[in-house]
Parts: structure tokens; C-alpha cells; sequence
């Protein structure tokens, strides 16, 4: 039974092999820039912006205050950097991910009396609340 499996497997990725026809590919990082190069051209990148908002241990990247004043209540829309600052406390925990169209999403918990608060953001704007009792 196993090696008709591990035939059938081995058959269907044999096809996925590809096939570059002599191009060579480098990569080099200088002064925060990327360069690839392949036999026929250089390429360069500009360096890649750190993410505003929090990081996973609950704490705001630098550059994420932008000096404006802060809201007065937790409402859609504000960034978590400000949650952070309304609730007066870390959270107690932070899950950082990436949307299937390249977002940053964010999920920050606060842990209270009444049970567990959830905060999602979507490119570091809230976007969700669920709070206990809540579906």
C-alpha cells in the first residue's frame, strides 16, 4: 500500500521542477537596500519601512506616536497604539499575522474581570472588538 502511495506522490512532483535556462540570481544588502541581480540585469529595492503599531510583546514600534492627540474612547478606526494607551496597560497578549491580500493583522487580548477582550485590527486600524458575552 505504501509504495503505489509514495509512487503516486513522487509522479506528481516530478512535474514541479523548474527550469531557470543559465540564469544566475544574487542577492546583496547594503545600507538597508536590496540588490538582485541575474545575468541580464540588477535590480534594486528600497529598504523595507518597519511596521507601525505593536509588536509582539505588546510594546509600540518606534514611530508609531505620530504627535497627534490621541483619542478619547476606543472606537473603530484607531490604531493600536492608541488602544494601548486608552486601556492604560500592556495587553496580554498579541498575535501579529498577514491577510491572503498582504495585510497586516493584528490581534490584541486583554484579559479582564469580566472574562477576555479581543481587539482585531487590519493595517493597524481596529477593525473588530469581541468582548465577552459577545459572538
Amino acid at each position: 500500500m505504501r509504495l503505489p502511495v509514495l509512487l503516486l506522490c513522487a509522479a506528481a512532483l516530478g512535474g514541479c521542477s523548474v527550469d531557470m535556462g543559465g540564469f544566475a540570481f544574487t542577492s546583496d544588502t547594503r545600507g538597508g537596500e536590496t540588490t538582485t541581480r541575474t545575468a541580464a540585469a540588477a535590480i534594486t529595492l528600497p529598504p523595507r519601512a518597519a511596521p507601525i503599531g505593536l509588536t509582539a510583546d505588546g510594546e509600540c514600534s518606534t514611530g508609531a506616536a505620530a504627535g497627534s492627540p490621541p483619542p478619547s474612547a476606543i472606537a473603530e478606526g484607531i490604531t493600536e497604539c492608541e488602544l494601548v494607551t486608552l486601556k492604560g496597560a500592556k495587553p496580554t497578549d498579541v498575535l501579529i499575522g498577514e491577510s491572503g491580500k498582504g495585510q497586516r493583522e493584528t490581534q490584541v487580548l486583554y484579559a479582564e474581570p469580566g472574562g477576555r477582550e479581543i481587539y482585531m485590527f487590519t493595517d493597524n486600524r481596529l477593525s473588530r472588538i469581541v468582548k465577552p458575552g459577545q459572538g
